[in-house]
């Protein structure tokens, strides 16, 4: 049972100075069968004017914060202490039902019962549903397959057929834009693989997380330069003692286990973003954005190497 130290810095240092600002953040990692927070502390500079703690629709904690003084400068931080445990160990990955039978379960009856997983059926402002993607889908998708087989199949098609580019996107790049170039960054390797799934009429959600990550040997692991990372999840009602979902790396063509931490899930990038806010002034600014994720058990506790090259982007916009 690892337990993962992780220290998530954002700073931005503005041009002139901000009149007025409103935040949300994402940055409490969730409370599940397979993973509990041990410790969680945030920290605001300048402090906010005022505060407020919630959960949303889809059960992640955030925070709401504002400043009504003049600013130049805000810093987040956030420190977590997580125990993470094998999600998936022993289960045949291969099997279950066939594919079709899972999307026939939620497709809409009159008088039907209402199925949480719905949610992730359909389009979301990042996610589309469109036949190219769902043509895609189709070759790992055949007829009868277990939904589970396919799945990761489709998994390992997107890792072998995208190539992972750091800046090569933003989060303005309109998903099939991304799909038609195959290459991205976390986020894009996410949407694709949720858009290929919902467009064959099955539930997928996005996931924000961190990953914890090993260099070459020698080198050493070096304090804010890891990064948040993003993977997606299939909905699989067989797998109730998994919470039913199926969670997929396409990034890194493998099953999350105990190296991704699970921060927050929704439709997609938009409904979990770690840091946005609505600003009045401030002109230009500079973002930094620093993340360490260290194991304080085992042979690779701190001083033991580990660096990412997965991008974040936190999002802002001026009012």
């Amino acid at each position: 049972m690892p337990r993962l130290s992780i220290t998530h810095e954002t700073r931005y240092e503005y041009a002139s100075r901000v009149e007025l600002a409103h935040h949300l953040a994402y940055l409490r990692p969730l409370d599940t069968p397979y993973q509990s927070v041990e410790a969680y502390a945030l920290s605001v500079s300048p402090t906010p004017s005022f505060t407020s703690e919630d959960h949303d629709p889809y059960g992640n904690a955030r925070v709401f914060f504002s400043h009504y003084a003049p600013h130049r400068s805000l810093l987040v931080k956030a420190q977590s202490t997580v125990r993470l445990l094998e999600r998936y160990g022993g289960i045949d990955l291969a099997a279950g039902p066939p594919w079709e039978t899972v999307q026939a379960s939620l497709r809409y009856e009159a008088g039907g019962a209402w199925l949480e997983p719905t949610e992730y059926v359909f389009t979301s402002p990042y996610v589309l549903l469109h036949a190219e993607l769902r043509d895609y889908a189709l070759a790992s998708f055949t007829a009868g397959r277990p939904l589970r087989a396919a799945a990761m199949e489709l998994m390992h098609r997107i890792h072998a057929d995208f190539t992972y580019e750091a800046e090569s996107t933003d989060i303005a790049t309109p998903l099939l834009e991304a799909f038609q170039m195959r290459r991205g960054v976390c986020q894009d390797f996410a949407h694709v693989m949720i858009s290929c799934l919902r467009s064959l009429g099955l539930a997928a959600c996005y996931v924000s997380g961190y990953l914890l990550t090993t260099p070459p040997p020698g080198r050493p692991r070096l304090v804010g330069s890891d990064a948040s990372h993003a993977w997606a999840s299939v909905y699989c009602p067989e797998l109730a003692a998994c919470g039913s979902w199926l969670d997929l790396d396409p990034t890194n063509d493998l099953v999350p286990a105990l190296g991704h931490v699970t921060l927050a899930r929704g439709r997609d990038y938009g409904d979990v973003t770690p840091l946005r806010g609505v600003i009045r002034g401030g002109g230009d600014h500079e973002l930094t954005v620093a993340v360490s994720v260290e194991p304080l058990d085992g042979p690779e506790a701190p001083g033991a190497p580990g660096t990412s090259t997965v991008p974040e982007t936190p999002a802002m916009s001026r009012g």
